[in-house]
């Protein structure tokens, strides 16, 4: 399934009080890489109608003026959907941005727009379950994951949904740790994941010789005296007498 990463920009906080799109931005991600070829980005300022409320103005500049040069969201439905059909969309605070696209898409006779999306990911659930009890907005997991915002003055939606991008392939980069789980390869065939597989009957097995084993044996005695106590070694290997 193609994944995409998408942001919006609102007059407000709620389509129920009349509040518009003023912008829509997406990105694709394929192969854990950010593709930045035209035809897998979308882009569009769309012409709301009305005023933006002050506080949205704030957080994204687009004045009614520089908004009124651009075509109303119905005639941009159809690239938005051409885009998204059956990706799965992540989106930070999902809620926000489906209930305002959903409205937009039944205001002019079409489905929600979830329908057109093969699922809809929030990064923000994701992150506070990786992150219990932090800050989680896009400025701090930037920050958290050593991703530069600095150019971030404004919220947009192409550069939100490119951070956000960034920020999803940070948090979900997998094992980092030398520890290995012999379950992972079951788990990675339940979610249709290609595993390769390595023959191992041809490969030659060499035995430690007595005097290595005795070194191995002296070097755990010498860990037991000096912490006075048994090396965890021995849990999994009992002491041998000679």
């Amino acid at each position: 399934m193609r994944q995409i990463v998408l942001d919006t920009e609102t007059t407000g906080l709620d389509p129920d009080d009349g509040h518009r799109l003023v912008e829509i931005a997406g990105v694709e991600i394929a192969n854990r890489q950010v593709l930045t070829a035209p035809e897998n980005q979308i882009h569009l300022y769309v012409n709301p109608g009305r005023d933006s409320d002050p506080e949205a103005l704030d957080v994204h500049g687009l004045t009614t003026e520089f908004l009124s040069q651009y075509p109303p969201v119905e005639d941009v439905i159809d690239q938005i959907i051409a885009f998204v059909s059956g990706a799965e969309v992540i989106i930070h605070n999902a809620p926000f941005d489906t209930k305002f696209l959903d409205a937009e898409f039944v205001r002019f006779g079409y489905k929600p727009f979830t329908d057109y999306c093969g699922k809809i990911t929030d990064s923000l659930v994701y992150a506070r379950e990786l992150h219990p009890g932090k800050r989680n907005n896009l400025d701090a997991l930037c920050d958290r994951y050593g991703i530069s915002n600095e150019h971030r003055v404004l919220h947009g939606a192409l550069l939100d949904s490119e951070l956000l991008a960034d920020v999803w392939l940070a948090m979900t980069r997998g094992q980092e740790s030398l520890l290995m789980s012999f379950d992972g390869d079951r788990n990675a065939e339940s979610e249709g994941i290609e595993v390769a597989r390595i023959d191992t009957s041809g490969l030659m097995v060499i035995k430690a010789s007595e005097q290595e084993l005795a070194a191995h044996q002296a070097y755990l005695d010498k860990l037991a005296d000096s912490n006075d106590a048994p090396p965890l070694w021995y849990e999994i290997e009992p002491k041998t007498t000679s």
